[in-house]
């Protein structure tokens, strides 16, 4: 008798582990949507500078909080969906879609998106650990993580593609390239990173849990 009650018992706890883990994809979905949603707004939101090709927008402010929240993972999806999506037509960003916006003189800037909002989430996964909150050290370290790989790594391909591109004497040399797609914008960045890491420090600890883990039951 005593082995006949194994096999529900069994059962029931794969069921209910297959539910967990049905909750935690979909959440994860919704998640992915929300702040996919939230970049796109962030593109929209603009000024142009009129000597440069490259607005200030809101679309790095959205992948520091995509990446914070989310984690690496899920922030990455939520970020490369959106750019996959404009490269095929879809006039998701700044109002216009198709290849020509992957590769005009803001391309370099977008590939690297996606990359930025996994390495923010990745460094925001460690500076967590498993804690929901942290100390002053580790909010500091928090602030420059976020500043370095959701403002500066963008300047990486940014700046080199912006110089290829650009078709000006003035603006299609390196140094050109820097004063036209970095440096009027750096203390810009810097004040996203300070509010993403504020708003990060203040939801992460109450938002659920979305991030994968190895465990079944998360």
């Amino acid at each position: 008798m005593s082995n006949s009650s194994t096999p529900p018992a069994s059962s029931e706890s794969s069921s209910l582990t297959a539910a967990r883990r049905s909750s935690h994809w979909v959440r994860g979905i919704v998640y992915i949507a929300l702040f996919g949603a939230l970049f796109i707004a962030g593109s929209f939101i603009k000024i142009n500078l009129g000597f440069t090709p490259v607005p200030i927008s809101l679309q790095q402010f959205a992948i520091m909080l995509a990446g914070g929240l989310l984690g690496a993972v899920y922030g990455f999806w939520s970020i490369f969906l959106v750019v996959a999506l404009t490269a095929i037509g879809l006039p998701l960003m700044n109002g216009s879609g198709g290849i020509a916006q992957i590769t005009g003189p803001t391309g370099g800037f977008i590939w690297m998106f996606p990359i930025s909002a996994f390495l923010v989430g990745w460094a925001t996964d460690r500076i967590y650990g498993h804690a929901k909150k942290i100390g002053r050290a580790r909010q500091l370290l928090l602030l420059i993580a976020i500043f370095v790989f959701g403002s500066l790594i963008v300047y990486i391909t940014g700046v080199p593609w912006l110089a290829h591109v650009v078709d000006s004497d003035k603006y299609d040399t390196f140094s050109g390239a820097l004063r036209a797609g970095m440096y009027p914008y750096l203390p810009g960045d810097a004040i996203k990173a300070v509010a993403a890491a504020l708003i990060i420090l203040a939801l992460r600890p109450v938002l659920p849990r979305v991030r994968p883990s190895s465990k079944s039951g998360r």
